[in-house]
Formats: structure tokens, sequence, C-alpha cells
């Protein structure tokens, strides 16, 4: 469990804990401020198929520390170099998708932890600002086990190095993207989040996991899907999505006032 003050998500998973986020598209600080203090451990800021830019992510980041939780941020395709810019905004956790090699599960690494896991350059001052760590040699020391890596698994060519990929250095948890994932499965036949293949394939990626002593993580439309999928050993589960939610709300008003 780390030590390092103002992190809370690996020391969270490290103690075994289910840890459930908000995921969040819409680039508004004040959304991600509102549903941390809903009293989500961690809200995750996406970058990939969000509005997300840098400018908000930083305002982002600092609004959910400021309500209690965990900031974690889906950066984009590929895009690894971002992974170190986001830890030194203040994230916890970075999100990386499709990670389908051992190859791109240690290019992610190497971006995300330093020495001697990976190769994440130096520039944490505003993490260890709002964080409260003024000690440079500390956060050294404590950074690769404070901060989550999150490797997406959504692919057909992620499943056949499964083993692989969680057994990777630096790795912290196998966070499944289900819907992607139905796609690659069906060779691009079906949409289907919840098919028996994916179903398949999610028990294959929790035992690849407890085997290697890692984290399951999956993202969840909703909060009886995320609690079923915790009984079955997930232990990081997204929850919606702000859209949702937003959605949600406005929908039932207007239920109800079409039924006045």
């Amino acid at each position: 469990m780390t030590a390092l003050p103002g992190f809370s998500l690996a020391a969270r998973l490290a103690a075994g804990e289910t840890v459930y986020t908000g995921w969040c598209t819409l680039p508004a600080p004040v959304v991600v401020e509102t549903i941390a203090r809903e009293g989500f451990p961690a809200v995750t800021i996406d970058q990939q198929h969000g509005l997300w830019d840098t400018a908000a992510t930083v305002t982002g980041i600092a609004a959910i520390r400021m309500a209690g939780a965990a900031p974690v941020v889906r950066i984009p395709l590929g895009a690894f170099d971002t992974a170190s810019r986001a830890l030194d905004m203040g994230a916890e956790g970075i999100v990386a998708p499709m990670i389908n090699t051992v190859a791109d599960a240690k290019a992610f690494v190497n971006a995300a932890k330093f020495p001697p896991i990976g190769e994440r350059s130096w520039g944490p001052t505003r993490a260890m600002t709002l964080a409260g760590v003024p000690d440079m040699k500390q956060y050294l020391r404590e950074a690769n086990a404070a901060t989550v890596t999150l490797a997406m698994i959504e692919t057909r060519t992620a499943m056949a190095n499964i083993d692989a990929i969680a057994g990777t250095p630096g790795i912290d948890v196998l966070f499944v993207g289900p819907s992607d994932l139905s796609i690659g499965l069906s060779d691009g036949a079906e949409l289907d989040p919840h098919s028996p293949t994916v179903e398949a394939a999610l028990e294959k990626i929790v035992a690849a996991c407890k085997k290697a002593g890692k984290v399951a993580g999956l993202y969840c439309a909703n909060a009886e899907r995320a609690t079923a999928c915790a009984k079955r050993g997930f232990r990081f589960l997204a929850v919606g999505s702000d859209l949702g939610f937003l959605r949600a709300g406005a929908a039932a008003q207007v239920r109800t006032l079409k039924g006045a």
C-alpha cells in the first residue's frame, strides 16, 4: 500500500477494495466535481471519446481532487506521451485504449512509470502541489506504487495475448471495453457488450488477472451491471457516464410532466 499523501486509488485497490468510477466525456470541471461529490471514489476524464482538451483536463483533475475523489484519465488511442502529462497534472490513474500486445503494454508502462520499471520523464510539479507532497524525492520514490496503469482489453488480438499482457511488469489493471471487444470478437458483425462471447472473454480476463496478481476492470452501463460484475471478480468498475446521467434525469422529468 502506498504511503504517498493525497493518493487513494492505488491504496484502495491494493487493500482489495472494489472501486467504482464515474465516467465523464463533457469537458466541464463542475460536472466531474459534482459526480465526485455524489460519492464516487474515483472519476474518469475521457480524452479518447470525450471532449476534454489539455486545459480542461488540468482544471478537471483539480476539481475531482477538491471533491475528495481520485482523478483518472483515459488518454487518446496510442498517445502514450500524454500519460506522463496527465500524471504530471495530478491524475492517479491512466487508462490506455487498445493495448493489444506486450509491446503496447511496455510502451504504456514506459510513459507512465519511472525507472527502473519505465521511462517516465520528471515534471510532476502540479501533481505534487495538488496532493500536498513537497518532497520531490518522496514523490519519485513512491510514485510508481501510488499511480495506476489501466490497460484496455478490447480486441481479438488482446485476448490472444491476455496472459502476457497481464504479466507485463508495471501494468496494474486490465480494463475491459466491452463494446469494442464485442465488435472485435465478432469480426465486426455485432455490437453487444453482453453477448455470450464477451461473457466468456470476461471470465478469461478475470482468470488472467488472478494468475498475474493484477486487478480486473470493466466499463459498465449502469450500477446493476457493475455490482453483478463485482461479484465475478472485477474490482475497478466504471458506472455509466455524465451524458447518461443527464439524459436519465431529463427523461425522468419529461415522463413525469407528460403524465401530469
